[in-house]
């Protein structure tokens, strides 16, 4: 164990303060190969991450990095950085603490290198970069420990992949490092040990008490929400009472236009004055940072914000959030609550605004699953072979190397550990030569091999490689500015939207309505004005589909009797769903059939999502098509997709047949703008598209796509089995289209369909009547519409 030196004990106890069990836990496995620290939010998991640390430095004080911390975000690193320096100057310790991130300057980074702090905070990608430099092994040579704050919303995308890459690095240069993960919310605690250790070594997992249960509930509406749609901006008059009648309120979206759009409407009723800001990552930095600044004052009574909120920095008195809209997913709402009352055994308090009808089931389901810890999370595949490609034209930039060392080092990290020899020399292969289709134009030839060893062809190709590392593909956006010398940037819009406006269009970013000008050098020159009803800039959040884990508590409540738990306007419509048709079960398919306004329909229940709803409307529509049925249209929602054509469907079992479900996909995919946007980000990921060069500006996103899309077309045409088309078909089937959604949900119900037939309209029916986002289906209905509608005109004309 290692033990607490004066310092630190005295620092504790003259503030009257005693460690959590499982701050005391941290230091007795602090020798431990890997260690996974699972706490409640408010529980000191950074101070228990740390301790070992600032205790071995405090009896054993060394010269250049001992600790190195990795957070999902610059502000968290940097938020820590303030947190931590305030304790060590008050014990007294001689520790250097310092943080790197993309803000960080040149010059200072340029120091760190040659003269490393104690403890380091980064991020993902600015560790990605220190370990491409020849000096690596200098600076990490005597690296202790690694922790990875937060490390579920790490773990959950390719930043994660990225991580645990360089780990592998890490810990080749420094053998003896141990590492550390800290965690509020983890669904799967063995698995994520696992993701966490190098293998073969075991991971130790350490469970804190979860403290008193949260303080969750619906707010109190005096209406039922609408049928359908989104946003909440129907209860606007209780939110601001809630925020009224507490310190500091997080109000919580799960996009960000839905946020600037709630936050506008908020502002108009606000009539009290209450200061609220609003906070999402298309913001301006600036514009973030006075938000930021203001919160830790307690200046502001509200934020509407979204996930750039959902970690856990200290954003001072926060004593209520309020989630609009269902959260999706329990663990996102899990942390969030824990955004309030950011104290150990303090009772977060959390109130959820269904956006609509449906929504209120879901919310219900969700806190069911936060108040038995029941947290959700879907199998994390394989390593993405794309960030292998960059990991190891990153490894080359450091340096030479073997490829048998390379492989050994990658395969003890989690994801990874399964590798196949033949995918890594297929990667390989690919970062040295570009590939068949490739291979004869120099730009992608990279790697050359000499004497046993892998090294880059030409040492100038490091910088350039430098200057794309990373995961996070930003949509095409664009700058906003206000107008004029010295205008304040507002933040970004999307490159598609922009493209829309014409000079005296409005629309909302940062809770305020702007007037387009003009575009100028890639930047959108704005003005401000006072309208009261903008247009609405798309940005570019993601819309979150409901997980499997609600979906299935969903159908759970279905099989109730009755649901005392439902207001009573959401349990009488249910009831009636199940008097005039049936509900949907678990293990089981329901699809409806029924006329309306001269009108086939169909209503698919699959409770997969909206990505893979959105994808069976697609695959079942060019089905129908095949069939004869003549689709006209489709719109899908999280629980089910609404199709409407000219012929009614008789029998539905061989449109879900599984293989033909796979075929019908590939086949849309071959010709749709899917493949070709997902070719595009694993391309830039992988290091083939080149996002940023050196003395120019930025390619715009038309040049990147249009540079990708000719990537495509040739490699379709001449290499279709090309290690990046491979990989594209791989994260399109499952990551935009969710196709592992519609085969787990054909494998749940294995042919089991109830089809009814009926004369009209079923209450769960309709609310996706009124649904946005409809997709129309181009085919023979709509040509026999057509002729149709000419044949009438004819003969009104009397030409019949």
């Amino acid at each position: 164990m290692t033990q607490l030196p004066d310092p630190i004990s005295q620092w504790f106890s003259t503030r009257g303060w005693s460690l959590h069990p499982h701050q005391l836990a941290m230091l007795e496995v602090a020798s431990e190969p890997a260690t996974l620290l699972v706490a409640p939010t408010g529980g000191g998991k950074t101070m228990a991450g740390f301790l070992p640390t600032l205790a071995e430095l405090a009896s054993a004080p060394s010269e250049g990095l001992h600790t190195l911390y990795v957070s999902p975000l610059k502000a968290l690193a940097a938020d820590i950085r303030r947190n931590l320096e305030t304790p060590v100057a008050e014990m007294g310790l001689p520790i250097r603490i310092e943080d790197r991130t993309g803000d960080t300057s040149y010059t200072r980074k340029k120091r760190q290198r040659a003269d490393p702090p104690h403890i380091l905070l980064t991020t993902p990608e600015s560790l990605a970069l220190l370990t491409s430099y020849e000096d690596a092994p200098r600076m990490f040579a005597g690296l202790q420990r690694v922790i990875v704050d937060e490390i579920h919303a790490l773990a959950e995308s390719k930043r994660g992949d990225q991580l645990i890459l360089a780990l592998s690095r890490l810990q080749a240069m420094a053998p003896g490092l141990r590492r550390v993960g800290l965690s509020a919310t983890v669904e799967d605690p063995g698995a994520m040990a696992r993701g966490l250790a190098c293998h073969p070594d075991p991971c130790r997992v350490l469970v804190a008490d979860p403290g008193p249960a949260p303080d969750i509930a619906m707010l109190d509406l005096p209406e039922p929400p609408p049928w359908a749609g989104g946003g909440g901006r129907y209860a606007i008059a209780e939110v601001l009472e809630a925020v009224r009648q507490h310190r500091t309120t997080l109000i919580f979206h799960n996009t960000r236009a839905q946020a600037e759009l709630f936050f506008h409407a908020l502002w108009l009723q606000n009539d009290d004055d209450l200061p609220i800001g609003i906070h999402h990552g298309s913001l301006a930095r600036e514009q973030r940072e006075k938000v930021e600044a203001a919160m830790v004052r307690g200046e502001l009574r509200a934020i509407v914000c979204t996930g750039s909120l959902d970690l856990g920095i200290d954003w001072g008195d926060v004593d209520l959030v309020i989630q609009i809209g269902a959260p999706k997913n329990v663990k996102r709402l899990v942390q969030r609550i824990g955004r309030a009352n950011h104290r150990y055994n303090a009772p977060s308090k959390a109130r959820l605004v269904p956006a609509n009808r449906f929504e209120v089931v879901e919310c219900i389901a969700a806190l069911q699953a936060a108040q038995e810890n029941d947290l959700d999370g879907d199998l994390k595949g394989p390593g993405p072979l794309d960030v292998l490609c960059q990991h190891i034209l990153i490894r080359a930039c450091a340096g030479p190397f073997e490829a048998d060392a390379l492989f050994a080092e990658v395969r003890t990290v989690g994801a990874y550990a399964d590798l196949a020899r033949a995918a890594f020399d297929d990667c390989l292969e690919f970062c040295a030569t570009g590939g068949y289709a490739l291979r004869a134009y120099d730009r992608w030839q990279r790697l050359l091999m000499q004497g046993g060893l892998w090294q880059l062809r030409d040492p100038r190709a490091a910088q350039r490689i430098r200057m794309n590392i990373g995961t996070i593909m930003d949509t095409d956006t664009l700058k906003v500015r206000i107008k004029g010398r010295g205008g304040a940037p507002l933040g970004e819009v999307e490159e598609g939207f922009a493209a829309t406006l014409t000079p005296g269009d409005t629309f909302l970013i940062g809770g305020q309505i702007v007037r387009y000008e003009n575009l100028r050098e890639m930047t959108v020159e704005v003005t401000r004005r006072a309208d009261r009803e903008p247009k609405i800039a798309t940005f570019m959040g993601t819309k979150f589909a409901t997980s499997t884990e609600l979906s299935h508590r969903i159908l759970g409540m279905f099989r109730q009797p009755s649901w005392p738990e439902l207001p009573d306007h959401t349990a009488r419509w249910l009831a009636l769903q199940r008097e005039v048709s049936r509900l949907p079960e678990e293990g089981r398919l329901l699809i409806e059939s029924f006329p309306r306004d001269g009108r086939a329909h169909t209503c698919v229940y699959g409770f997969a999502g909206r990505n893979a709803q959105q994808t069976l409307g697609l695959i079942l529509t060019k089905r129908m098509e095949e069939m004869g049925l003549h689709p006209l249209g489709f719109v899908a929602t999280d629980y089910a997709t609404l199709i409407w054509g000219l012929e009614p469907l008789s029998d539905p079992a061989p449109l879900f047949d599984i293989a033909a479900l796979r075929a019908g996909l590939e086949t849309w995919l071959a010709g749709n703008a899917v493949m070709k946007r997902t070719f595009k980000t694993s391309a830039t990921i992988a290091g083939l598209i080149e996002r940023n060069l050196p003395n120019a500006q930025r390619k715009s996103g038309r040049q990147a796509t249009f540079s990708s899309d000719i990537l495509y077309d040739t490699l379709l045409k001449y290499d279709p089995d090309h290690l990046m088309m491979r990989i594209t078909r791989t994260e399109a089937m499952r990551g935009l289209v969710d196709f592992g959604r519609i085969e787990e949900m054909a494998m749940r119900v294995q042919g089991r369909i109830d089809h009814l037939t009926l004369q009209r309209v079923t209450p769960l029916a309709a609310p996706l009547f009124l649904e946005p986002g409809k997709v129309p289906v181009e085919g023979a209905g709509r040509e026999r519409l057509l002729a149709e509608e000419a044949e009438r005109l004819m003969e009104e004309a009397g030409l019949a």
